[in-house]
């Protein structure tokens, strides 16, 4: 391939890397892997004949989905090796890498409780729910990217919605109701007021720790609002310089939270009702490597 060639092909494909990156995430809920899968994409659009190729963006999501997906089935099988709850890279949206996320609706579609809720998803839902939901692409065409019936995508967008249902009950995407809920929170686990702690938090809520086996973190969800309030609280409450910094992770208000051995953390919150109803607290220092010093 010639030098020029070779140009052309990074130009259409950087044209389109906001978009695919953006999806390439919402399908693996991992930024690293999902620039992974962008530069398999790009050695692949490379040996194509573009010139047969005429609409490359419904070309190169195809190619960035199947790759996802094959991905997605792989990390699953090994899922069971991972130490702790699981949880989503998270990602600085100010400005955003995939693009500008500017409703409701594509806000929430990046946000952590709702890609920790599509872990509960096979591969084929989660892929069929983010083309449809977060991108609007017609069920025929995501039947070609998946080599599925349109009647099929539609019946496994059915079967998503109804799985996801119940955990997004829980949680809205109010962002101004989380900054506040977020703010008070903190200021009540730096004073270690547990009465003031458990009013903000919802009765059925759920703390999810993501350490990785690399940071301290629980090893288990922290379910209720009197254990939520005391693991905060126990937080603030050892020998440790804790400093918190706001700042905007998966288009949600959330803290960089920052102990003085330089052990980090992300914290973010779904709310719901004006309570805390999710806690998702990363801690994997291999997820936080992009992040601001």
């Amino acid at each position: 391939m010639t030098t020029s060639g070779a140009a052309q092909a990074a130009g259409a494909l950087t044209a389109h890397r906001p978009m695919l990156l953006g999806l390439a995430y919402r399908l693996l809920g991992s930024l690293h892997d999902a620039e992974d899968v962008l530069q398999e994409a790009y050695l692949r659009w490379l040996d194509v004949d573009r010139e047969s190729v005429a609409e490359p963006r419904r070309y190169l999501s195809r190619v960035v989905t199947r790759l996802a997906l094959d991905r997605l089935r792989a990390r699953q099988a090994a899922r069971e090796t991972y130490v702790g709850p699981w949880l989503p890279e998270p990602v600085p949206t100010e400005p955003s890498p995939f693009g500008p996320l500017d409703s409701a609706e594509l806000r929430d579609s990046v946000s952590m409780a709702l890609l920790h809720l599509l872990e509960r998803l096979t591969p084929p839902e989660r892929a069929v729910y983010v083309l449809h939901t977060a991108f609007a692409v017609p069920y025929a065409e995501i039947g070609d990217i998946l080599d599925r019936s349109a009647a099929d995508c539609r019946q496994l967008h059915h079967r998503a919605v109804a799985r996801l249902a119940e955990g997004r009950r829980r949680f809205n995407a109010d962002r101004a109701e989380q900054r506040r809920l977020l703010e008070a929170f903190l200021a009540a686990a730096r004073d270690g007021d547990l009465r003031r702690l458990t009013e903000l938090v919802a009765t059925d809520a759920v703390a999810w720790t993501d350490g990785g086996g690399a940071a301290r973190a629980a090893r288990n969800p922290v379910r209720g609002a009197d254990r939520i309030a005391r693991f905060f609280a126990g937080i603030y409450a050892r020998p440790r310089a804790v400093t918190a910094t706001p700042a905007e992770l998966n288009g949600q208000p959330a803290l960089l939270i920052r102990w003085s051995d330089g052990a980090r953390y992300t914290l973010t919150v779904a709310t719901a009702d004006g309570r805390i109803t999710g806690f998702y607290l990363v801690g994997n220092p291999t997820k936080l490597s992009r992040l601001p010093a």
